[in-house]
């Protein structure tokens, strides 16, 4: 993991942003599509990470992303290029626009100067999205990636900022993915390449350090 001044350099609250990933009530909530992957983002302490992550964001002046996933009711526009995505049009929950599943999932807090960006196909919500545009005129450089799955959109995640110039940061206890020994083997054979892999609790104790907002 990075020294604290390392990453501290890296969160400089100007130039970062905190992005959720398919942190919804469809796919981490109670009523999951994905029960299994609910019940591990639950289990393992990940989504409440992800929850005090995004409210620290907030105390620090750190502008929070929540990517959502979802479809329309007729399907126009959505992926079906992939057995993903065909056997997610059968299961019985469905992230259907507008609908309570693809409301960003307690205990996280949505606050008036986050940004929603909702997408209808594909698997990273950085790739054929607003994002990257919001990114940079936001000023961002560190990208904090959260949420779920590590099996799917998590890495496509942090392939697609790295890709596009931006420093990724995973805290590697607030993203979660199935089975659970799945999560840290990606991490550290993956993540960890690419991207700086630390802890909720080290990227908190950076947001806030003396003389910031938090």
């Amino acid at each position: 993991m990075p020294t604290y001044a390392q990453l501290s350099e890296l969160l400089d609250p100007a130039g970062t942003v905190l992005l959720t990933v398919e942190c919804q009530q469809g796919v981490v909530g109670p009523d999951s599509a994905l029960p299994e992957l609910a019940r591990e983002a639950r289990s393992s302490g990940a989504l409440d990470n992800v929850a005090r992550l995004v409210a620290a964001a907030h105390e620090a002046g750190v502008q929070v992303v929540h990517a959502v996933a979802e479809r329309r009711p007729d399907g126009r526009g959505a992926s079906r290029n992939a057995r993903l995505f065909r056997a997610a049009e059968r299961l019985p929950v469905q992230q259907l626009t507008g609908s309570t599943a693809v409301r960003v999932a307690p205990p996280i807090e949505v606050a008036a100067e986050d940004l929603v960006v909702r997408r209808l196909h594909g698997l990273s919500p950085l790739h054929g999205t607003d994002v990257d545009a919001l990114l940079r005129n936001l000023g961002c450089r560190t990208l904090v990636v959260t949420g779920v799955s590590a099996n799917v959109a998590i890495p496509n995640t942090v392939f697609d900022a790295v890709n596009l110039g931006y420093t990724a940061v995973v805290p590697a206890d607030a993203v979660a993915g199935v089975p659970a020994d799945y999560t840290p083997a990606l991490i550290r054979n993956t993540l960890a390449l690419v991207a700086t892999v630390t802890s909720t609790d080290e990227v908190l104790r950076c947001l806030k350090r003396p003389g910031g907002r938090g």
